[in-house]
């Protein structure tokens, strides 16, 4: 998931990296991007046409998608970037003493213009990107990195703050705001602003060049997802796949003018899943060797060396700011703060996900054997046979789940539901408001006393012009300061079936589902002051345990019930496959847990390392390889979810916390046995969850946050249950 913060005094914070972090977008024709975007973005559009030179008048102030057009944006940033500094330089220069209301408040209510334009563009280049956006998106990477450092390394702006900072015990001023003091100085002090004049000027220059190679960065393994799809000559390569799978093939190689073949998208993780139904074994191992051979197999979408280059200055940089590396830097404002805690945490859960992972590997070539197959175990036979032991072991089929899984359904009945049910929201599907391509939904959600909450958009098929993954985002955030209510998005990326065959979905489609919608949960109830702390304005390795918290709805005996009909006939699922999804919880952890701490010890090894520690473009391979042998978790069989080249996640915004999916896992699981302990799906539960947690957005310290909900520290024994980490 992707979450994308307001850009008020927080567009300060995360300008350059929003600009950088949605790494997984998909354009379409890339390869005259620069082109077509150069003559674009030449077209000047008067002030009186351009929609986000004034707020937007639509309920909610949901951005007017139907009048924003791609010439649009860079006037757009232009200005807004010119009018935020000009407020920043009168806050700065202003005569008066500092005072809480002429200094933070003033940055709080900065950028507005900034912040339309920023949240509607880098949705758009995650989710319908073109030519115009992507090279848009390079000419303003360098730009609103400077943006941010004009501001961060603003002396006498600087200056103001830290004079408040050292008054902040004697102000009289409210919890928030003292906490808004406090987080505004650190941002600056982390951000440069006790460097030399030297150092800045040093420091400002590592800064554009980052920014310029993550997004080339981004763009290579975007490009390559869509050069590497697997082009297949025959029908007959494809036995496995159900009708509905082999006419989308169909479709996606006509859209590429390959009339008569079959094409099989990649998805942006290592494992496709195409691999748990072919059963052509030579298909599958070109499938999963196209796709771990992403951005180091050469050719102008290699992205070794650009790779090299970004984890060196980010070294180089976190020592200018007086950091050990990159990783000591990052970690400082998470809840692990260092990188022993982290490292502690993996080492942890690596021997018994590995030992598990083994256990299972020796489960797949039993059944190998057992069939007389002549072969060894490779990664492109894991998710094959284990839904062949799946099915010996428990009598189940995934398939047999998706005529029960129908999307609009697991919506209405099953996600809507359980927010009504937990939470006591409603929700309406608004037709009148505007949106930007047909597939998309406005819903306005109610709260239990009848009054709206906040508007949900819904986006959830795939496209050549989305990103990968899946994702929230929020247009407009919640602010008591600014008198605002949230207008927030979940991305999935469902495949689109023919026209006129109903969308089914896989569990983990599902699952998924629930996972975005805890983070629009985390968005629509923000209730707090000032919108740097608003919704999901968390730290990295806290903000996905409230999404995670929700995917236990999913299979709630009460939920399940309600959405798991069949598709045709409306029958409920059957007891047996219900319990059968659940029986199969545990299964395969020991390959899901590895594959992760995989990518996560990645993660860790590229940004625990000062510079010159760090390979050049020709090492990048061998230093992945030792990373993971020397971590203990090296298995041929099981590759990283991510390999280094196309892991979009550590370039973004999650560079050095990768980590934080389990890390957040930890609060998730101790917060699901809170609420078997209270009764489960209780409005009570609900409500005491939102009241001390997530209405509080960023604007408490988030361990604290799930102390004063838990009552005590977070206890690790849940997640080493639910992941089947204890000891057999």
């Amino acid at each position: 998931m992707k979450f994308s913060p307001t850009l008020t005094l927080a567009v300060v914070m995360a300008l350059a990296a929003t600009a950088c972090s949605k790494t997984d977008s998909d354009p379409a024709n890339t390869n005259s991007a620069a082109e077509t975007g150069n003559k674009e973005m030449a077209i000047v559009t008067p002030v009186s046409e351009n929609p986000f030179f004034t707020e937007s008048t639509l309920y909610f102030h949901l951005p007017p998608f139907d009048q924003i057009e791609d010439s649009h944006y860079a006037p757009a940033f232009e200005r807004g970037m010119e009018e935020h500094i000009a407020q920043i330089n009168a806050i700065a220069n202003n005569s008066e003493r500092p005072t809480f209301k002429n200094t933070l408040v003033a940055m709080e209510r900065s950028g507005q213009m900034l912040n339309r334009v920023s949240s509607v563009f880098f949705s758009m280049a995650s989710a319908n990107t073109n030519d115009t956006i992507e090279a848009l998106r390079s000419e303003m990477a360098p730009k609103l990195s400077a943006h941010r450092d004009a501001i961060l390394l603003n002396g006498p702006l600087f200056d103001r703050i830290k004079v408040l900072h050292e008054q902040r015990d004697s102000l009289e001023l409210d919890p928030e705001s003292y906490r808004l003091i406090d987080e505004t100085y650190k941002d600056f002090v982390r951000a440069g602003a006790l460097l030399s004049d030297k150092d800045k000027e040093t420091l400002k220059a590592m800064n554009a060049e980052l920014a310029s190679l993550q997004t080339q960065f981004s763009q290579n393994v975007l490009n390559e997802v869509n050069a590497k799809a697997i082009v297949v000559d025959s029908v007959e390569e494809l036995a496995g796949f159900s009708e509905g799978q082999v006419a989308a093939a169909s479709e996606a190689a006509k859209a590429r003018d390959l009339e008569g073949k079959y094409v099989i998208p990649l998805l942006n993780t290592s494992g496709q899943p195409a691999l748990s139904s072919l059963e052509n074994r030579a298909l599958r191992e070109r499938i999963h060797k196209t796709s771990l051979s992403r951005g180091l197999s050469g050719g102008e979408f290699d992205n070794r060396e650009t790779l090299s280059k970004i984890v060196k200055i980010r070294a180089e940089r976190a020592q200018l700011l007086g950091y050990e590396n990159h990783a000591a830097y990052s970690l400082e404002d998470q809840t692990a703060r260092t990188t022993d805690a982290v490292n502690k945490r993996l080492a942890t859960l690596a021997p018994p996900a590995v030992a598990n992972a083994r256990r299972e590997e020796a489960d797949l070539q039993a059944m190998i054997d057992a069939e007389g197959g002549d072969f060894k175990l490779a990664s492109w036979d894991w998710d094959f046979y284990t839904e062949k032991v799946r099915k010996e072991r428990y009598d189940f089929d995934e398939s047999q789940l998706k005529p029960y899984l129908e999307m609009n359904n697991v919506l209405v009945n099953g996600v809507f539901f359980a927010a009504e049910q937990v939470y006591g929201l409603t929700f309406k599907e608004r037709t009148d408001l505007p949106v930007y391509l047909p597939d998309v939904k406005v819903w306005e959600v109610f709260d239990s006393d009848g009054t709206t909450l906040a508007l949900f958009i819904q986006d959830y098929y795939a496209r050549e012009s989305k990103r990968g993954g899946a994702w929230m985002n929020a247009y407009v955030s919640q602010s008591r300061l600014m008198g605002t209510k949230p207008v927030v998005a979940n991305h999935l990326n469902v495949p689109k079936p023919p026209e006129g065959e109903p969308t089914l979905l896989t569990w983990d489609e599902v699952t998924t589902m629930f996972h975005e919608f805890g983070h629009a949960l985390h968005g629509m109830f923000s209730n707090v002051n000032y919108p740097s702390f608003a919704g999901t304005s968390v730290p990295r390795d806290f903000v996905e345990y409230p999404s995670q918290v929700n995917e236990m709805w999913a299979d709630w005996p009460e939920v399940l019930a309600n959405y798991a009909v069949h598709y045709e006939t409306g029958e409920a699922m059957p007891q047996e496959l219900l319990d059968k999804v659940l029986a199969t919880a545990k299964f395969n952890q020991g390959f899901a847990t590895t594959e992760y701490l995989e990518a996560s010890l990645l993660d860790q090894a590229w940004h625990q390392k000062m510079a010159e520690e760090l390979p050049d473009a020709d090492g990048v391979i061998e230093f992945e390889a030792n990373a993971l042998e020397q971590a203990g978790v090296a298995m041929d069989t099981v590759p990283p979810r991510y390999r280094s080249t196309y892991f979009s996640h550590i370039i973004g915004g999650y560079s050095a916390g990768y980590y934080a999916y389990i890390w957040s896992e930890v609060l998730d699981a101790d917060t699901v046995e809170w609420f078997k302990e209270n009764g489960g799906m209780l409005r009570k539960n609900g409500d005491y969850f939102r009241q001390t947690l997530l209405s509080r957005g960023g604007a408490e310290d988030a361990m604290t946050l799930f102390k004063n909900f838990r009552g005590r520290e977070p206890d690790i024994q849940p997640l080493l249950e639910r992941r089947g980490l204890t000891a057999n």
